[in-house]
């Protein structure tokens, strides 16, 4: 990593301190995190957002049908996103899926960023629970496409301060702890399998793109809309690096 990106990230936080976890959670974060982790309040987002897909999709059986699968094979199959969907002829996460399927079905699709896709993805995606994830980068040459938009993503210094994501995800900066916050192996944090999750600091449910996004408002960079292909890549490349931790979905997520 160069020493000029080390430098944009110190001056991002004030502060960098390495492989100090004990700096990033008081014993009042730590018990309220346990306990979340046996009462995760996203789960009522979970079964909110059941019922949203059965109102509006039909049900996992019309997301099945939607999808041109049985629905016994759909745990597996939602494993597997962000995925080539033929009819669109494009790249597409769950949520996209799904409001394609509100529309089709006479229902006006919620925005990407609403809180109600938020619980329909959470719910979706939780239909793969103790899948593997399955997402494969090379199934076809628009999922190629995505994951090196993705890459290109994930690499590229952009904005004022010069940061990538990678500024704070290479192996030479895991560890760090910045804001208070370890900086996190990506795949071995299983970010491709644990969003959308619960966020303590936020008391709310979040996905993977939304937490992109706050990631890029906080290295000051322009924040990429949820859905573009840019965040689809994004999101391929990570749930890649998921899929090489061999990561299985766990949904919903608890993040501090």
């Amino acid at each position: 990593m160069k020493v000029t990106s080390i430098i944009a990230a110190t001056l991002l936080c004030g502060t960098l301190a390495m492989g100090g976890e004990q700096f990033a959670m008081s014993d009042a974060d730590r018990a309220l995190y346990a306990e979340l982790l046996e009462n995760n309040p996203a789960e009522m987002d979970v079964e909110w957002g059941g019922e949203l897909v059965e109102e509006n999709c039909g049900g996992d059986a019309g997301l099945a049908k939607f999808l041109g699968i049985s629905e016994a094979k759909l745990p597996a199959y939602i494993a597997g996103f962000p995925r080539y969907i033929k009819p669109f002829d494009a790249v597409l996460g769950v949520d996209q899926v799904m409001q394609a399927l509100m529309a089709q079905n006479g229902h006006k699709p919620f925005k990407l960023s609403s809180k109600e896709m938020f619980a329909m993805l959470a719910y979706a995606k939780s239909l793969a629970n103790e899948e593997a994830v399955a997402i494969d980068v090379n199934a076809n040459p628009q999922m190629k496409a995505a994951y090196k938009l993705g890459e290109e993503v994930f690499m590229t210094a952009r904005g004022g301060r010069g940061l990538s994501c990678n500024s704070c995800h290479s192996a030479d900066i895991v560890g760090s702890v910045l804001r208070t916050q370890p900086l996190p192996d990506l795949g071995e944090a299983g970010a491709g399998a644990t969003w959308p999750a619960y966020r303590m600091t936020k008391s709310s449910l979040r996905t993977l793109q939304r937490r992109f996004q706050g990631c890029m408002k906080n290295a000051l960079l322009a924040v990429l809309p949820i859905g573009s292909d840019e965040m689809v890549g994004l999101e391929v490349y990570v749930t890649n690096l998921a899929k090489a931790k061999n990561k299985t979905i766990a949904i919903p997520g608890l993040k501090r």
